[in-house]
Parts: C-alpha cells; structure tokens; sequence
C-alpha cells in the first residue's frame, strides 16, 4: 500500500489525499514555474519582491513615432515580464483628448498614464488648461525621445526658399494678410512641445506668432489632409506626419527641430500622480517595461521592424515608407534638398535620452512664460520640483540593471544653445527670457 500524506489542495473545503509521489511531481513542477517565472524578470526586481499592485493599467498615446516605446513594450510582452499583462496602450484621437482622458482617470473609463507632450502635465497641475481650472496633480517619469519633429510648408511657398530661417516668409505672411487672407500657422495643442518650437522658429526669423499669423490647433494625424486642402499655411507635428506630407507632394519640411536645439527633449512619459501614490511597484514596472523597450527601440538593427509594427493599423495605421526614412536619419525635405545618413533621427535611449531631466522641464516652463502661459512670477524651480519625478526614473534603472554610466549624474543637462545663438541657463531662466526679442508681452 503506497504511503498517503494529507493536504489542502485547490478551492474545496475538505482535504483529499494524495501519494507522496504525486506530491513530490507537483512540488518540482511548481518549482519548475517559479524558475521559468523568475527567468522573465532581471534579478533585482525579482529580488527586491516588489509584485506590481495591480496587473494591469490603461495609458494613452497618440499616432506618432515617439509613441514607439509604448506600442513596443506592448507588442514585444514587456508589461507582461515586469509583472502587469493587463496594461492597455490606447490610442487617443488628439492631445485635448489625452487631456480629458487623464483628468477622469482609468477607473472611470479614461487613462492613469499617457505618452504625452512634456508641458501638458505641467498646464495640466497647475489648472491652467483642464475644465474650471481644476488642478490635476501629474508627474512625468521618463522622456520617451530626443528630436525629429518638423516644421512643414505649404507648396506655394517652396519660392520663398525658406528653410531653417523663417524671416523668408515674412514678406509671403505679410503680403496675403494684406490680401484679406488669414494666415494659419498649426500646431498640436496651445503651449505643447510643437507650438513652442513653431513660435520659437518664428520668432527668430522676426515672425510674431502672436500677431503676424493665427495659431490654431489640429491632432497629428489630420495635418496631411488638412495641408492637402489648404488648411494652413504652416504647420509643426512630429514623424510620420511631414514625411507623408513630403510623399504626398502637399508641402515640404523647412526643417526639423533637432536643426532647431540638437538633442532637445520631446515627449514625455506622464502618470496621474494618484496612480503612482497607490500603486509605487505598478509604477515602477511601467517605467521598467517602457525603458527596456527605449532600448530595443535604440538599435539600428530594430528600425525596420519597428516601423512594420508601428504602423500597423492598430497603432499609426502608417505605410511604412512614410515611417522609416526619418527613423534612420534619411531625410528628404520635399524642395528639392535630400539628407542621407544624418545624425537627426529620433533618439530613444543612448546619450541619457530616457532620464528626464529637470533642467528640460524648466526650458519648456521659460517659454510658456514667455508666451503668456505662466506667469512671469513663476517660480519654475519649485513647479519642476512638483512634477519631475526623476527620483522614480533612478529607482527603475537601478532595478533594471542601467549601466551607471547611463544614468546621469545630476538632474540639469547644463547650458543649452540654440540655432540662433540664444543660451538658456536653467539656473537663470529669467536671463534667457530677457535676451528674447519677441514675445507675448512684448
């Protein structure tokens, strides 16, 4: 007779018995899953027994490049490895959208997170562009990537020969607004990533964005077919929008932003700050998944297959000769200038690209004040402070096993220069805003 041992196995409410063998077979093979299940995670967030809170969480991108690290941890599994299966990346139809998906949060059928333009949780905590005026406490936790966005013409002007300086334009604005007609300059949402460089773009070629044209606002994915119709006169958006535009012959890219600030910061990753107080290991996981998956989104042997993905329907719904050219630094600007191999792709992890800097942040605030978004009594120091939450980025790179020399030192990247000679010190804001010749006050 085989030796019999009694134990509580499953849901029931009495005990059964089994034989020792059988209890021996089903303790290796529970042990077989804890390895397999300990393979998917690195050691140290394995070891520090961190287990997310929740499994899953909803975030919110919208149809552009730099949204890739989303759809790339999501297609790739890499939620599902740090523990959150249940993650979902959904796709906004415009930043105003992202905006009002936020304030009602995940719970409520909108999002806790979202690849997000880096001022809009700024505008967004501070009240300055939600319903009421109501504060939405928001904290950003990572940068998702560095430059190529562009700034796009309409084709009729192509013989003004205007490229990385706009003054070539102000006698073509200035001769059709005496004509009766409205200038339209179009950007993605008022103090977001793209307005900032569109007026920053005119505004060093003597071009009030204030007063010399009308800002207005369009989602990235509308700005071909808006062009198409003559919508606008000028656009800024990021990739794929101006290449398509480009293969479409609708227009031309005067330039791209990283002419304009090489290396500049653009998108952000941004959670509610409620999500990230009840749920910090969630969190975490989140940054973990997103990070590694900046990394794949790096290698030069990915791009190919990151664009065939990317563009698929459910994600940018994109061909993907619209999509890679950019990605590899290929550029061909539709007037007749092409680029091959340059250093203005878009940057995903290398040179620091993930970690998110506050002395960026505090640029993006100068000019929002420049622009009449804040107030020039802001204290920019402090309100990074409040939203910047570098302190979590540390603790996901250091359980993810970042290389040191990959996590930055300090939490400013220092002086920056810009193409039109202009210098922003972060530890002097107001200096810098004092050396600009146009803005909203002016």
């Amino acid at each position: 007779m085989k030796k019999t041992m009694k134990t509580w196995i499953g849901t029931g409410t009495s005990p059964r018995d089994v034989t020792r063998r059988d209890f021996l077979v089903s303790s290796a093979m529970t042990a077989g899953l804890f390895m397999a299940a300990r393979k998917l995670f690195p050691s140290g967030a394995y070891a520090a027994t961190t287990a997310p809170e929740v499994t899953g969480a909803k975030l919110g991108f919208i149809a552009l490049t730099d949204a890739a690290p989303l759809m790339i941890a999501k297609e790739k599994g890499l939620f599902e490895k740090f523990g959150m299966p249940d993650v979902e990346v959904l796709k906004q139809a415009s930043w105003g959208a992202t905006r009002d998906n936020l304030m009602l949060g995940g719970a409520a059928n909108g999002i806790d997170g979202a690849h997000i333009l880096t001022p809009l949780p700024y505008l967004m905590h501070t009240g300055k562009v939600t319903q009421n005026n109501q504060p939405m406490p928001m904290a950003i936790v990572a940068r998702l990537n560095y430059d190529c966005q562009g700034i796009s013409v309409a084709q009729e002007y192509a013989g003004t020969g205007v490229g990385l300086d706009a003054s070539k334009l102000k006698d073509a604005f200035a001769a059709k607004k005496a004509a009766g007609k409205e200038v339209k300059a179009a950007m993605t949402f008022p103090g977001g990533t793209h307005d900032l460089w569109l007026r920053y773009w005119l505004a060093a070629g003597g071009i009030d964005p204030d007063k010399d044209v009308s800002t207005i606002v369009v989602p990235p994915p509308q700005m071909v077919a808006n062009m198409k119709v003559g919508n606008m006169d000028v656009f800024c958006v990021g990739e794929p929008w101006n290449e398509q535009l480009v293969h479409q012959g609708v227009g031309f890219t005067a330039a791209t932003t990283g002419e304009l600030w090489k290396g500049h910061p653009e998108k952000a990753l941004g959670l509610r700050a409620e999500f990230i107080d009840k749920y910090p290991n969630a969190t975490k996981a989140i940054l973990m998944a997103v990070m590694e998956a900046q990394q794949w989104c790096e290698a030069k042997e990915n791009k190919d297959e990151m664009a065939a993905i990317i563009g698929k329907r459910q994600w940018m719904n994109v061909p993907v000769g619209d999509i890679i050219g950019r990605l590899k630094g290929d550029i061909n600007y539709g007037n007749g200038r092409v680029a091959t191999g340059t250093d203005l792709y878009m940057r995903f992890w290398n040179g620091g690209v993930s970690y998110p800097f506050k002395s960026h942040d505090s640029w993006f605030l100068a000019e929002n004040v420049r622009w009449g978004k804040f107030a020039p009594t802001t204290d920019i120091k402090a309100l990074v402070d409040q939203v910047n939450r570098e302190d979590l980025w540390r603790e996901a790179a250091k359980d993810l096993g970042v290389a040191a020399a990959d996590i930055p030192a300090s939490s400013s990247r220092g002086v920056e220069t810009f193409f039109d000679g202009k210098i922003f010190d972060p530890a002097n804001p107001s200096a810098y805003l004092d050396s600009l010749k146009i803005k909203a006050s002016a």
